[in-house]
């Protein structure tokens, strides 16, 4: 049964995002996306030059430049370089190693672009004010410092900060090939699972006329 069943009715795991593109020049862990793809935790995003594409999910959508590569983390998206440019009213951030871009008030729509460039990171406020936060490599520092690291873009800013702590810290990409998830979940899939899983059970109870525990040994 676990190898009739889909993979939808073997774990709850679903999509929390999708990524639109061309599908040409986009890739996904590495492999070939699809014009439609969806997304799911530690998935990497590698957008090729003269490419483009858009992460569309709950009250937020980024646009991913040519030239970048992200990682989508849900809520949070892993810029190790490029340029991503947000909106939206869930407080959606953008992490680039040290350095966090978070709306000020995030369930406002909020729309702002991060360039993290050759070690530099620029961050424009188009609608709304967005904080940048450092944090210390040091767990002692951090907490000490609490907000004092951050900076504040007002809307129509924009602010430039080095990057100290090196490239983002990308996860290993997930080996989840792009469009499995989606079709094994899709609802053909659910019902020729339903259907392969009946006629097996029908065999199994109507092969004999003896009941499956006889009283007679």
């Amino acid at each position: 049964m676990s190898v009739i069943l889909p993979v939808s009715l073997l774990a709850q795991d679903s999509a929390t995002a999708m990524l639109r593109s061309n599908g040409v020049g986009v890739t996904v862990n590495r492999n070939p996306a699809q014009a439609s793809v969806a997304l799911f935790s530690d998935d990497l995003i590698e957008i090729q030059k003269n490419a483009a594409a858009r992460i569309e999910a709950s009250g937020s959508a980024a646009d991913i430049n040519a030239e970048t590569m992200v990682q989508f983390e849900g809520n949070e998206l892993v810029l190790d370089h490029g340029t991503l440019s947000v909106n939206t009213s869930r407080g959606m951030r953008v992490r680039v190693g040290c350095l966090t871009v978070t709306p000020a008030n995030p369930t406002e729509w909020t729309h702002y672009d991060v360039t993290d460039l050759d070690g530099k990171v620029t961050v424009s406020a188009l609608k709304n004010d967005v904080n940048i936060d450092a944090r210390s490599s040091n767990p002692q520092a951090a907490r000490q410092s609490a907000n004092s690291n951050r900076v504040s873009v007002r809307e129509g800013e924009r602010k430039s900060r080095e990057e100290k702590c090196g490239a983002a810290d990308i996860k290993q990409p997930s080996t989840r090939i792009p469009g499995i998830g989606a079709v094994m979940n899709s609802p053909y899939a659910v019902t020729v699972g339903v259907v392969a899983v009946g006629v097996v059970t029908c065999w199994a109870l109507c092969r004999s006329n003896k009941p499956m525990s006889p009283t007679d040994p």
